[in-house]
Parts: C-alpha cells; structure tokens; sequence
C-alpha cells in the first residue's frame, strides 16, 4: 500500500496554508465567497488545474498568493 507524503483533509488546500495569505478566518470566507461570485459572473480564473467549482478554484487562488486584499479604514 502506498501511503501520500502530504496529510488528507477535508478541504484541499487546507485552511491553515490558506490562513497564511489572510489575517483571520472571518476574513478567508470572506475573500473566498466573493471571488467565487466573481468567477461565477465570468471573471478568468488564475489557476491553471481548474476544478468544477467556483469556491475551490477561488480557494486554490488564495493558497497560490494570485488573490489579495486590503483593509479600509
């Protein structure tokens, strides 16, 4: 039986390499629905290995740094 280098979870990528690029969980959620909305109204996705859904894709661009944000005071 082969055995995988890296860990299974339940989300891929994990939270905790997305929570890297971001400051809090509160703030993950809300970048990743809103740049899911955006792909979902024809936005190019800026991953090559797409996937299905809009919320993995939009995860998969966070993870890879290809999504960022700021804060306004």
């Amino acid at each position: 039986m082969k055995l995988n280098a890296t860990p299974l979870s339940m989300v891929n990528p994990s939270t905790d390499s997305m929570l890297k690029q971001t400051h809090s969980r509160y703030a993950l959620v809300v970048l990743a629905s809103k740049r899911a909305r955006e792909l979902l109204s024809g936005a190019p996705c800026r991953v090559e290995d797409r996937a299905n859904k809009f919320v993995t894709n939009a995860m998969e661009e966070i993870n890879e740094g290809k999504i960022t944000y700021t804060i306004k005071d």
